[in-house]
């Protein structure tokens, strides 16, 4: 059992509040407002058409998703880009935003323009990361996924993610945010390139929820990148991340969720 009472994180928009805890129900976070690998929506982005984002956030929201993922990486200046973004999103839908990007200026960007408390995905266990965006997450009152690696590497074992966690928590602590506002994030692996990794994935995320009290999410599509019948791979793994411990899962709620769930 964890030394701590289950974290509550909670996000907002504008007029709606999710909570993410181990005692409520899982909170989907939908994945598609990403560009990677699709052509179609890159160009549309380019083009300063947004109508494929708000497209895509209407379609998550209505087959599940509470809070939607935003990604605007690799199309031009990103700083710029994910304030449109951000607010097409907004134009849409009224559900709580986590901004994805490995840029702090393209965070930044987003917090100016959003209204609510965001999630930012994310910030990781190197000295730089901690340094530019812990910070800016205490500033606009946001919470953040912790990704479990450093200046090492993705960790080989539990206890070494469990070491690269703690030394985020610490940090945030310390700059003012909640042990409630960091969400761990494990990593997935590719089953093609990573075939036997998902038990230790499945360990570890019991491990950082029984250790921290934390909240968990875990980038289910990256367990099939490379892989046929993506679909069936997700929702298996997505099965198996729940039972384990992860709270808030970022998935594509079109094809990960079980048909049941799915309108």
């Amino acid at each position: 059992m964890s030394d701590h009472p289950p974290a509550v994180t909670t996000l907002s928009s504008e007029k709606k509040t999710v909570r993410i805890s181990r005692t409520l129900p899982p909170v989907l976070i939908g994945d598609r407002i990403n560009p990677s690998g699709r052509r179609a929506f890159s160009a549309a982005l380019r083009a300063s058409d947004f109508s494929m984002v708000r497209r895509e956030a209407s379609a998550q929201v209505a087959a599940g998703a509470t809070v939607l993922d935003v990604n605007a990486g690799g199309v031009g200046d990103e700083v710029s880009l994910v304030p449109q973004v951000v607010r097409a999103v907004m134009s849409a839908v009224d559900v709580p935003l986590c901004f994805d990007s490995a840029n702090p200026q393209a965070l930044a960007a987003a917090l100016k323009v959003y209204r609510g408390r965001a999630l930012l995905n994310s910030v990781n266990g190197m000295a730089d990361s901690l340094a530019a965006v812990l910070p800016l997450a205490a500033e606009h009152g946001a919470a953040v996924v912790g990704l479990c690696w450093d200046e090492g590497g993705i960790p080989a074992t539990p206890d070494d993610t469990l070491r690269i966690a703690e030394k985020i928590l610490r940090r945030a602590v310390r700059v003012g945010l909640s042990p409630a506002d960091v969400i761990f994030d494990p990593l997935a692996l590719s089953l093609k390139t990573h075939p036997n990794r998902v038990p230790q994935t499945l360990r570890t995320i019991a491990r950082l929820a029984e250790t921290f009290g934390a909240n968990v999410t875990i980038g289910v599509r990256n367990v099939s990148f490379g892989m046929e019948n993506r679909p069936a791979i997700e929702r298996d793994f997505l099965a198996r991340a729940l039972a384990a411990g992860v709270t808030c899962p970022l998935a594509n709620p079109c094809h990960s969720l079980p048909e049941r769930n799915q309108s």
